[in-house]
């Protein structure tokens, strides 16, 4: 359950940081409502993630991690946004630490 919980929580974050673009400067009600909602929801769920116990050090990882990885493809993707294969490179290494986070954590 708290992998469901993180996964939730890395999807609330990247929709308030793709709506955070879309607030231009918190001048735009709904998008800057949406990502206020987004940031608040994706805080929640972290918490009740480490609250059932999840290592904080691989739940902030994982959530951190993915979440600038999603947001990076998103913007590359759909917003006009570069992605250099160095940058690529870098989500990579970014997901690879991660995973090596959780193989190393003590379960």
């Amino acid at each position: 359950m708290p992998w469901l919980l993180l996964i939730g929580a890395i999807l609330a974050e990247v929709a308030g940081t793709i709506s955070l673009r879309f607030s231009e400067g918190f001048t735009r009600p709904l998008p800057a409502l949406i990502s206020l909602i987004g940031y608040g929801a994706a805080f929640w769920l972290l918490a009740q993630v480490l609250k059932q116990g999840m290592n904080i050090g691989v739940a902030y990882g994982v959530w951190a991690a993915l979440g600038v990885s999603l947001v990076a493809i998103i913007g590359a993707l759909f917003l006009g946004d570069g992605l250099t294969w160095v940058q690529g490179g870098g989500i990579v290494l970014v997901i690879a630490g991660v995973l090596a986070l959780e193989m190393g954590a003590a379960h």
